[in-house]
């Protein structure tokens, strides 16, 4: 459940890229004129956040994504477009593509270290009300999203924007001061006395049901046989303590202090369905700002230049700032107030640190985008064409999207209730589609559209877990994982081919092979993963089968294992050294039945692994948030996930040393591998301040490397997802050609018929 949360987090940070990932939906028959007969596409459940700031799921931004246009767009490879006035082609797959955007962007670098972003925005833009678009607009959007009570997804503010954190300090939300403050606080200068019960009134009752919904899931899924039983169910969820009696109450407080009162973090990794914020009475009273110390009245580097242009001025160079700059253009006449916008006076279109009226519009988006938003009715969001679109009136004027659950997508499309599905692209959905079409997965009655998912599944070892005398840098304790990547990584093909067959890729590098960044076989020092031996030779040659290529990855991991300091008789290993086990186990999320596509390469890898006198456990986990406990406690060895990628590889995320130090609530994600390594630290740091694509993919490639070397990751498979349109119904001449991760089937569905 937190896998798939945290993977949503990764996917919702591309902002400016239209994505309908999940969709299906069920289509009318229409016995009127085909132009009425609506598209129709399905989709998980939606949470009814339908906003361009404030969505926190895949679902709910993608219904938002329709109405909207971001300030910059980008090609099927990701690039920006800086050119979207006048269209820049650029070739995909041997075809020339020609892209439009709202605006054109000039990016310069100056001899002081600073960089200017100066936007230009098209004059003759409108929003789907007919009002007109200016970079009035835009500065309003930009000033929402870098608001110091802003709770979305886009992470804007943390940019090295110029004045940006001298507007930000001084000023907390309400909600935050209380909860530091305490139930027992009597400083009542900033708030009331009876704010301070209602809202802890509140949050208690908040935080009761959000651990009753951890609690009914338990009992649903058999993890626990008396739902009546909290301490229980709480040990069962990773929290320990609780005494018999205990209420979801004293469930919560235990979970809120597991977490020293970060209830954002609790409410983003914790839940098991909704949001503790949703489930308050009266959340949004207690998000207005207070000020508590000085700030600045606007943020200098966002500098309004014309009427229909703007400058952002940055302090340093950030690669990875274009990628948010591109935030959807809202209508401030409609989700802010005009009468509350002056620029020269410091007035951006709302009051400093209250967000009400942009949350108040959460279930009902407005914008410029390719649809309007009707309504949503018993599970069904209606759309109606936008004629104001800036790329021309969509040529099919209805978008029906219906919730169902995943079993449904394809089905939907089969039996004629839906018009385009995502259905997850496993054998039963292949073999489905290939029956439905006499054999081929494109036909008369299904075309199937297939992309590179945008991420890929990895084997995770934590360095300080996994070492030698304790220190995870160490080149024993380098040698030591090195032995478990060798093993691991020779057993990859087989068991992706026969978990995926044609769906998957075997990758060598920790990346997605989605990304301009990924090392390619033609790439000069292209390696397979833990193809080496201890002394830097490779371990495989070309005329080797695959029992010769598993018995020489046996023996160099045996090598491995003696540079660690075990102790070796006879081909086998007979004693470790201090600090270092004959045992170690591995933690996958496999439904507690072996449906993994790495739990072949484990099973493979235990018996390779006990011929060399190591055992390894396999710990088969029902539960996936079990794992994800596990890893923020820093107590688990080696473990099975996948990542999430975005547009730009910006690895500081999650190889980065600080977020090693800080643990789980420090930000990023090497916590996990504990790899604390300054020299990857200036190198992932050095790429980000270039804007040079072919220097940061070189020096990304030695970023690669270096985590290679450290063998916290065994990079495993790129697994493809499948769009899926009826052909009997849907003129697939007019659908989106060459769609890929970063250009979805929707970034043209303004061309998209029915026949």
């Amino acid at each position: 459940m937190k896998n798939i949360k945290k993977l949503l987090a990764l996917i919702l940070a591309l902002a400016m890229v239209f994505a309908l990932a999940s969709c299906g939906g069920g289509s009318s028959s229409g016995s009127g004129s085909r132009k009425e007969t609506p598209l129709v596409v399905g989709s998980l459940p939606f949470n009814s956040k339908f906003s361009p700031f404030f969505a926190d799921t895949a679902y709910d931004q993608n219904a938002a994504d329709l109405t909207q246009i971001g300030l910059l767009t980008n090609d099927r490879s990701g690039a920006i477009i800086y050119n979207g006035i006048e269209g820049e082609t650029h070739e995909y797959n041997g075809t020339d593509y020609t892209y439009y955007g709202p605006a054109n962007l000039v990016v310069t670098e100056n001899s002081d270290g600073t960089v200017y972003y100066d936007f230009t925005l098209r004059d003759d833009l409108k929003f789907s009300d007919g009002e007109p678009i200016t970079i009035d607009d835009v500065i309003f959007s930009y000033y929402v999203v870098c608001d110091p009570t802003f709770e979305g997804k886009h992470s804007l503010f943390s940019a090295p924007i110029e004045g940006m954190q001298a507007y930000r300090s001084g000023m907390e939300t309400l909600f935050n001061l209380i909860v530091e403050a305490g139930r027992d606080n009597t400083d009542f200068s900033l708030w009331t006395e009876d704010q301070q019960k209602a809202l802890w009134a509140d949050l208690d009752q908040a935080g009761a049901a959000f651990c009753q919904e951890i609690v009914d899931f338990l009992a649903a899924g058999g993890y626990i046989e008396d739902a009546t039983n909290i301490a229980d169910a709480a040990a069962n969820w990773g929290i320990e303590g609780l005494a018999e009696g205990a209420t979801t109450t004293d469930m919560f407080n235990a979970l809120a202090d597991k977490y020293e009162w970060d209830l954002q973090t609790v409410s983003s990794t914790e839940s098991a369905g909704s949001s503790l914020f949703d489930l308050m009475e009266n959340y949004d009273a207690y998000t207005i700002g207070v000020q508590t110390g000085e700030s600045a009245p606007n943020i200098s580097g966002i500098q309004k230049t014309g009427d229909y242009s703007m400058r952002i001025v940055a302090t340093e160079v950030d690669a990875t700032l274009v990628y948010q700059l591109g935030l959807s253009i809202a209508p401030m006449h409609y989700y802010g107030d005009p009468e509350l916008y002056d620029y020269d006076n410091n007035q951006f279109g709302f009051p400093k640190g209250d967000l009400s009226s942009v949350r108040a519009k959460m279930a009902q988006p407005m914008g410029a985008g390719p649809y309007k938003f009707i309504k949503f009715e018993n599970g069904v969001i209606n759309y109606e064409a936008n004629e104001n679109y800036f790329k021309g009136e969509p040529a099919t004027k209805y978008v029906n999207i219906q919730e169902m659950q995943e079993a449904d997508k394809l089905n939907g499309v089969l039996t004629g209730s839906l018009d385009v599905s995502d259905p997850t692209f496993s054998q039963d959905t292949v073999k489905a589609i290939e029956e439905a079409n006499g054999g081929e997965l494109t036909g008369d009655v299904i075309t199937s559209e297939t992309i590179d998912f945008l991420g890929y599944g990895y084997i995770g070892m934590n360095a300080n877990n996994v070492s030698v005398g304790g220190d995870g840098a160490s080149d024993a304790s380098k040698n030591l994982r090195k032995a478990f990547g060798t093993i691991f990584s020779v057993y990859r093909d087989v068991a992706i081919d026969s978990y995926y067959g044609e769906r998957a890729t075997v990758i060598n590098y920790p990346i997605s092979n989605t990304s301009w960044a990924a090392p390619r076989p033609t790439d000069e020092g292209y390696k397979v993963a833990f193809s080496v031996d201890v002394n830097g030779n490779d371990i495989y040659t070309s005329d080797m089968d695959a029992d010769a290529k598993y018995a020489a990855a046996k023996a160099a991991a045996l090598d491995y294992f003696k540079a660690a300091g075990y102790t070796v008789a006879d081909g086998k290993v007979t004693a470790a050294p201090e600090g270092a086990k004959m045992e170690y186990e591995i933690q996958i999320p496999a439904d507690g039945s072996g449906d993994h596509p790495t739990f072949m390469v484990l099973t493979l890898a235990k018996e390779a692994l006990a011929e060399l006198g190591i055992n390894l456990i396999i710990t088969d986990l029902s539960q996936g948030s079990d794992l994800w406990n596990a890893l923020e406690a820093q107590s688990v060895e080696m473990w099975v996930a996948a990542w999430g990628a975005a547009i730009d590889p910006d690895m500081y995320q999650v190889y980065y040393s600080d977020a090693a130090h800080g643990g789980a609530n420090a930000g990023g994600s090497n916590y996990m591998y504990q790899v604390i390594d300054p020299e990857l630290d200036d190198m992932i740091m050095t790429a980000r301040k270039s804007t040079d694509q072919t220097y940061r993919k070189a020096m990304y490639k030695a970023c690669l490397d270096t985590v290679i070397d450290w063998a916290c990751e065994v990079p495993v498979y790129q697994r493809q997802d499948v769009v899926v349109y009826s052909t009997e119904r849907v003129d697939m001449s007019t659908a989106t050609p060459d769609i890929t991760p970063f250009y979805k089937w929707t970034a043209e569905i303004e061309n998209l018929k029915l026949k």
